[in-house]
């Protein structure tokens, strides 16, 4: 590293922040992240206990030509820094009277569709057609852009499909199929953008062409294990990253960051660069640089907090897929009470991973590992006494849509909720996955990568663009690099 490389400091070692750091580097900047908990990889932490591992984060594989297109930009593969399996089934839904297998291919899942609905194969066809045009133009046109300025997106590909940014998924999906299991089916993709499909333009279909198509994959030892080859991958680039290292204020002059004050000690940049949460990296700043009041947060649609638990069970489980969905209630109660009441749920919809079904890593032989996942709005008042109840009725479910005993051969239980993604994360209103897709906060209606009071603060992740997720996340950091690399050159 040259003595007279531009130093850029980033706050955070989550997903975005690494990708950022990986593109930096290896353009010659002297990149130092400083991440305030003892591990990298932001929402992708670990819980080993006892020979069990979990995955305390996200759990979902999708689109993974955007994390070989991110290896691929540094000469590596993912396949140099872990291992993946197509999963079949891809994940297993659970209704009130039936289950549903959606497979590893797509000529199955029509199969599938036909099964449960004749004549709706063809009409899955043509929606899948259409979904894959748009994740064309979504990865192409959209996705890559900064986001300062409309005519970013404004192209002859993207003019052609305005109906679909005024419609919505919901809207679109009832065109395709009558059964109510199979709209829960194609709408629950969606989930992962944080809104609800009522809400969602039509255009983000691009995500049932991501689940049908691309299928959905497992890394050995879990997600983890991918935040991992991302640490790796930023330190075989030069990067330094310091754990442990809480940044306590950053410090302005004349509307330049002169860097930040970390564990007492203050430190120069010529550019900061934060992918921790953006509101809270705002409140290390004076006032007077804060482009967004506490009023324009409060008015933001988030996607859902989550209540986690992470779920020892003393035997092999059965009549369960790794990825289990259970749908077996009313879901626009639920939806409901997430964006609307805003209220601990009554009978809430979850989602179940158990990974030692593929992955004997993740537990001990002849036990099962599961993570048991609850959406819950943003910003209720957590306690342990909620945590219990929440579990108590998710578990009877499950034993009793799956016809087997769960709570007697628990050996434990470890939760995880918005106190502490409070905590861990300083994630405003304990949110877990950054502000919804909703058609207005997309592209230039979310909030900036580059400040318009600091010249040399920029952000990442997924409070700004491209929005919630691991494969955003990655591509995040690569356009806010872009940036940098344009206004601040090596």
């Amino acid at each position: 590293m040259s003595a007279t490389s531009k130093k850029v400091i980033i706050v955070g070692a989550g997903f975005s922040s690494l990708s950022a750091a990986c593109y930096l580097s290896q353009e010659g900047y002297d990149v130092t992240v400083f991440e305030k908990n003892s591990y990298s990889g932001g929402r992708a932490q670990q819980l080993k206990k006892d020979g069990f591992t979990f995955d305390m984060g996200p759990t979902f594989y999708w689109m993974p030509n955007v994390f070989e297109s991110f290896f691929n930009d540094f000469n590596f593969s993912s396949e140099n820094f872990y291992q993946l399996d197509r999963l079949d089934p891809a994940y297993e839904v659970y209704f009130a009277d039936s289950s549903v297998k959606i497979a590893n291919n797509f000529e199955s899942i029509k199969q599938t569709f036909e099964e449960l609905e004749p004549n709706s194969g063809k009409s899955l066809q043509k929606f899948i057609n259409e979904a894959e045009d748009n994740y064309k133009i979504a990865i192409k046109d959209l996705v890559y852009q900064p986001g300062q300025s409309i005519w970013e997106i404004i192209t002859p590909q993207t003019a052609k499909k305005l109906g679909s940014f005024v419609t919505t998924i919901s809207q679109s999906v009832r065109k395709v199929v009558k059964s109510a299991e199979l709209r829960k089916i194609m709408e629950f993709p969606v989930l992962f953008l944080g809104a609800k499909p009522s809400n969602t333009p039509a255009f983000y279909n691009f995500m049932n062409y991501a689940d049908f198509k691309l299928g959905t994959w497992h890394p050995k030892g879990g997600m983890y294990e991918v935040a991992q080859a991302l640490h790796k991958l930023a330190l075989k680039l030069g990067v330094t990253i310091h754990h442990n290292s809480r940044v306590e204020q950053i410090v302005v002059n004349n509307g330049i960051s002169r860097g930040a004050i970390i564990n007492g000690k203050e430190y120069k940049c010529d550019v900061l660069l934060s992918g921790a949460d953006y509101q809270f990296t705002e409140q290390l700043l004076p006032e007077s640089y804060r482009q967004y009041s506490e009023k324009y947060w409060d008015k933001k649609t988030f996607a859902p907090s989550a209540l986690l638990f992470y779920v020892a069970f003393d035997k092999k489980l059965k009549n369960l897929s790794h990825h289990t969905l259970f749908f077996d209630v009313d879901f626009e109660r639920h939806a409901k009470e997430i964006y609307e009441t805003k209220q601990w749920p009554e009978d809430p919809l979850f989602y179940a991973s158990f990974p030692s079904i593929t992955d004997a890593s993740a537990a001990p032989e002849g036990k099962e590992a599961g993570i048991f996942l609850v959406p819950l709005a943003a910003g209720l008042s957590d306690s342990e006494e909620q945590r219990q109840k929440i579990f108590d009725k998710i578990i009877s479910r499950a034993e009793r849509l799956t016809k087997q005993k769960l709570k007697e051969h628990v050996l434990f239980k470890e939760s995880y909720g918005v106190n502490d993604f409070i905590s861990d994360y300083n994630s405003y209103k304990g949110n877990a996955y950054g502000l919804a897709n909703t058609l207005l906060q997309t592209h230039v209606l979310r909030p900036k990568l580059q400040s318009k009071k600091v010249k040399n603060l920029y952000f990442t992740g997924q409070l700004t663009v491209p929005g919630p997720g691991i494969p955003p996340s990655l591509i995040s950091g690569k356009v806010v690099s872009s940036l940098i690399k344009k206004y601040h050159k090596s």
